[in-house]
């Protein structure tokens, strides 16, 4: 199976030396505009991956998102995650369409975990193509230690609070905010990187409309290890984009409905619902992949 440092590492190398994107994320910097010099590298190896067919459907839900962005409405979009080409594949994808789809996969803020940045300078190559607001995920927080680690954690409130302000700012601004609300790939060998984290309620109970974005076909394989190692393959990915809803209706539903099942954590019952209607969407919509994949 050939990696994805092996079959581009002409891209991967011109994409470190293009890059510039910070390796020490601070208050002052927790919004990072995309690269547009290192984006068409991706953009690349979306394009060599990818097979006939691959696309986006329900691409008028996206422009009526983007619509109601630019009439000064709060909007995001919750993605499936399934690998570090996600978000390159979709804004690709964007701009194959007709107008609007450029000014929609312009439009984006993707929220960014902040060791996209820190961790490793490959990926951080990778992230910096993508216009996004960082943050210190709870993920990363549930490991430090609240007398050895007081300092980090003291530098990871800074953070969080600066990208709230940041995003209290940009979010009626004709932006969509891209959020995938899994906080991480989905690895098949861990079932629990398919289970939406909890603070993404907060996400929905403080914007105006939301759409959800099923992913079906893959061609970067997680595997454990460095994303250098993860596997690529060809494939016909498709984007399904569902309706455009309301936050506040859909919170208060999935609320409802965890009142009705007796369930006391709501705030986890509004992220479940989220994944679940995902799950419909992907399970829906991968029929008319396969069609187009034997085709």
């Amino acid at each position: 199976m050939e990696t994805l440092g092996g079959k581009f590492k002409d891209n991967v190398r011109d994409a470190l030396r293009l890059s510039k994107v910070a390796s020490v994320v601070t208050e002052q910097n927790v919004y990072q505009e995309g690269d547009e010099n290192v984006l068409p590298h991706l953009h690349k190896m979306v394009e060599t991956l990818t097979l006939p067919g691959s696309g986006i459907s329900g691409f008028e839900h996206l422009k009526d998102l983007l619509e109601k962005a630019r009439a000064g409405h709060s909007c995001i979009l919750f993605l499936e995650h399934y690998s570090n080409l996600d978000l390159s594949g979709f804004h690709y994808f964007l701009g194959k369409e007709d107008a609007p789809g450029k000014d929609i996969a312009n439009a984006l803020v993707a929220i960014a975990g902040i060791k996209l940045n820190e961790e490793n300078p490959v990926v951080a190559a990778f992230t910096g193509a993508h216009t996004r607001l960082v943050i210190y995920p709870s993920r990363s927080l549930s490991g430090l230690d609240p007398v050895k680690d007081r300092a980090e954690i003291v530098r990871s409130n800074g953070i969080n609070r600066a990208a709230m302000k940041k995003l209290l700012d940009i979010k009626s601004k004709g932006k969509l905010i891209l959020v995938f609300p899994s906080g991480t790939r989905y690895r098949p060998w861990d079932p629990s990187t398919k289970k939406g984290v909890r603070e993404i309620d907060s996400y929905v109970k403080s914007f105006d409309y939301m759409c959800l974005v099923a992913i079906n076909g893959e061609v970067l394989h997680v595997r454990q290890g460095d994303m250098m190692d993860d596997f690529v393959s060809e494939d016909v990915v498709r984007f399904t984009a569902g309706p455009v809803q309301s936050c506040t209706e859909f919170r208060e539903a999935a609320k409802a409905k965890a009142d009705a099942a007796g369930i006391e954590d709501k705030k986890q019952a509004v992220v479940d619902a989220i994944m679940e209607q995902l799950d419909e969407m992907h399970i829906a919509a991968e029929p008319n992949r396969q069609k187009r994949l034997s085709s």
